[in-house]
C-alpha cells in the first residue's frame, strides 16, 4: 500500500462511527461475509446518480480496503443512473489522499487509472451507467451511495442484494473556498467505513 495511503489507515478511528451508522454498514458486511465463507467473488457496484463523485470513492477506497485485509476474489465497480463523467475534484483528492492517478484520456467522460499499491492493479474509473457492459451482470451488490439514486431507482436487474449507504454530497460545495476540505472530509470518512466494513470480514 502506497506509504502516504498507509497514514491515512492508521489515523482510521472506528469508534467514531455512530452505532446507528453501523447499522447501515451491517447488510454490507453480511453480504461480503457471506460471499467469502463460501469463497464465492465479491462484486460490488457502488451506485449514484452521476456516477461523478461518491460512487468513485466507494468503488477506489473499498478495493483498497479489501487488499489490506486480505479478502480475496473482491471487484469493485460504480455506475450511475445516467453517465456523466468523472469530476475532476474526485481525482485530485484521491491523489492527495496518496493515491496514484493516471488520466488515459481526454474526452468529455475522460478515464482514470487510480493504483493505490505499485503492485496491484489499477481500479479504473470513469463514468457509465449501472449496467454499462464494463460492469457485472448479475450476483452483485448493489450499494446506493446518494438518495437520489436510491429513491429513484428501486429496482436494479442483476443485483443480488440492494444496499442503501448514502453520504452527502461534496457537489455541493463546488466553486467555493471550502471545496477541496469537503472533498477531502467526504472522501476520508468513505475510506474509513469501508475500512471499518472490511474490518469485520472473518
Amino acid at each position: 500500500m502506497n506509504t502516504k495511503i498507509s497514514n491515512y489507515i492508521e489515523s482510521f478511528d472506528f469508534s467514531q462511527i455512530s452505532e446507528a451508522r453501523k447499522q447501515i454498514l451491517q447488510p454490507l458486511v453480511d453480504f461480503i461475509q457471506d460471499k467469502h465463507a463460501t469463497q464465492s467473488e465479491i462484486r460490488l457496484n457502488f451506485i449514484c446518480t452521476h456516477n461523478s463523485r461518491r460512487s468513485h470513492l466507494s468503488q477506489v477506497w473499498s478495493q483498497a480496503a479489501a487488499h489490506h485485509f486480505n479478502i480475496k476474489q473482491v471487484y469493485c465497480y460504480s455506475g450511475g443512473t445516467e453517465a456523466t463523467a468523472m469530476f475532476p475534484m474526485v481525482a485530485e483528492t484521491l491523489a492527495n489522499n496518496g493515491f496514484n492517478i493516471q488520466q488515459l484520456s481526454k474526452e468529455d467522460n475522460p478515464v482514470y487509472a487510480v493504483k493505490f499499491d505499485d503492485n496491484q492493479a489499477p481500479v479504473v474509473g470513469f463514468s457509465k451507467r449501472f449496467d454499462d457492459a464494463f460492469n457485472p451482470e448479475s450476483e452483485f451488490a448493489a450499494i446506493m451511495t446518494c438518495s437520489q439514486a436510491d429513491q429513484g431507482c428501486p429496482f436494479i436487474a442483476g443485483a443480488q442484494k440492494r444496499i442503501p449507504i448514502t453520504f452527502e454530497d461534496p457537489k455541493a460545495f463546488d466553486n467555493t473556498p471550502q471545496q477541496a476540505e469537503k472533498y477531502n472530509e467526504r472522501s476520508l470518512q468513505i475510506g474509513q467505513e469501508m475500512f471499518y466494513v472490511f474490518s469485520k470480514i472473518k
